[in-house]
Parts: C-alpha cells; structure tokens; sequence
C-alpha cells in the first residue's frame, strides 16, 4: 500500500483492521487470495477513542456556547460549519489537495481561551486502497491518518497528532495524549469538516474545516 511520506502511521493502523481470507477453488483445495476486506473503524479505534466518538453531541453542546460567547461574530459568520446536525449525504472528500483550517472551542481548563481560529495550511487527501488518508502540511499540530466508511453521511477518521518539528508520525494507539479521532462530514457542495471531540490538548472540540484548493 502506497502512504504519503509522512503518513506512516497508517501502516500501524492498516496492520490493525486489515484482514487476508481464504477462498475454496473449484477443485476443492484452498487457495490464498490476500484480499483485504473493507477496514473497519471499530475493530482499529482505541477503548479511548471509541468513548470519545460516542461523546461527540455532549462535547460539541458543552464547547459551542463558551465559543459563541466568546467570539458571536466567528461563529455566527459560518453557521454550516457550526452547526452540529449539518450532515449531508455522500460525506468523505475525493483525492486531492486541500485547505485545512483548525477552529478550537471551549476551553479546556481555565486560563485558555474558549475560541481560536487558526491560519489555513494544506492538506491532502489520497487513495489508500479501501480507505482514504488525510495529511496536514504545516503548522504546529498536524493531524495524519485514515478517514473509514461509516455512515451515508459521516465517516470516521482515526490518526495521530504531529507536533512541532516532528518529522514523522507516532503509531497510531501508543500515546493517548496523541490519538485522533473524530467525525468527517460535507457540510456543502465542496466543502468537508472533521469534527474532534474532547481533544488532548487545549479544547473541548476542535472542528477542522476542509476545502478544495484552486
């Protein structure tokens, strides 16, 4: 399987939920046929994370007023990608290049800010066989990892957190305190978000938002 040069951290994930079967051939012995079946989220995602992503209403209603408060004018700007039931069907985002722009709300603790919105940096989003990879260039906390199938209007990203100069990835399940996961949903014609509840570090939710560059 191809992985973008800083994804390694697929391989981990891909070594979790990818599984080879046998198939009977006509003449009655078996053979291999190394096929992949269709990863599936629940069988990779950490104990952690799991909880996490059925927390994901409760950690949006309790960030979303403390933003609101904090900065009306940001939140009330784009309500789609604020708005948690804005759902649409057909939720992941093709391959290709994008712009990934990071919105904390709630603070975590007392003495952080209840509302930051970060500078835009690229993305990518690539092809990795039965799943998709989504890749962040830039910036001092970069999200990489694989985007599953879920529902018809939601699917599930698990990942890990590149920090500061780091020139590659942790296997995704070896540091909590740098797990991802979280909920990637179209909130427009070309427009995606990934919704990450109950982060690490700083906020209650972080909602990164996903365009198409050119």
């Amino acid at each position: 399987m191809a992985l973008p040069k800083s994804a390694t951290v697929l391989v981990a994930i891909v070594s979790l939920g990818g599984c080879a079967h046998r198939t009977a051939a006509r003449d009655g012995g078996n053979v291999d046929t190394a096929q992949t079946a269709p990863l599936d989220w629940r069988k990779v995602a950490t104990d952690r994370d799991r909880e996490r992503l059925r927390g994901w209403r409760d950690a949006w209603m309790a960030a979303l007023p403390a933003a609101r408060a904090a900065a009306p004018e940001a939140i009330a700007a784009h309500p789609a990608l604020f708005d948690p039931d804005r759902a649409l069907a057909t939720p992941l985002p093709p391959p290709g290049d994008y712009s990934c722009r990071t919105y904390k709300l709630g603070a975590a603790r007392s003495g952080l800010r209840d509302f930051l919105a970060y500078p835009a940096y690229p993305c990518t989003v690539a092809r990795e066989d039965n799943v998709l990879s989504l890749t962040r260039y830039g910036g001092s906390q970069r999200p990489v990892g694989l985007i599953f199938s879920d529902t018809a209007t939601r699917g599930v990203f698990l990942g890990t957190l590149v920090l500061g100069n780091e020139r590659s990835p942790l296997d995704y399940g070896r540091d909590r305190y740098r797990d991802m996961a979280g909920l990637v949903e179209r909130i427009d014609d070309a427009r995606w978000r990934l919704v990450l509840p109950s982060p690490a570090f700083e906020s209650k939710l972080d909602i990164v938002e996903i365009t198409p560059v050119g």
